[in-house]
């Protein structure tokens, strides 16, 4: 069964915290709205490794390993930095 965490952000918001495209040497950390009707909301920032991976082209990280490997405050901090996955929906303020 695959692991789970989260965050829980300044305002009281619970954000699910996922691991996608796994390189040799890093990850895309994902941290999904809980509001989940759409992807606008999700945040993301990227995890750099230094492992043995890191120096095989072949290699990939595996995504349980590195959700694992990630504790509280490295989360609070890649959350702290992160970046929106999307841009502002310019149809949203259109009357």
């Amino acid at each position: 069964m695959k692991n789970s965490k989260s965050i829980t952000a300044p305002d009281g918001t619970v954000w699910k915290v996922d691991v996608q495209s796994p390189g040799s040497s890093n990850a895309m950390i994902i941290f999904r709205h809980p509001d989940g009707r759409t992807s606008r909301l999700d945040r993301y920032n990227w995890i750099i490794t230094q492992g043995p991976e890191s120096r095989s082209v072949t290699s990939r990280l595996e995504t349980d390993k590195v959700l694992d490997s990630l504790d509280q405050p490295t989360i609070a901090r890649l959350f702290a930095r992160s970046m929106s996955v999307s841009r502002p929906d310019p149809l949203a303020s259109r009357s």
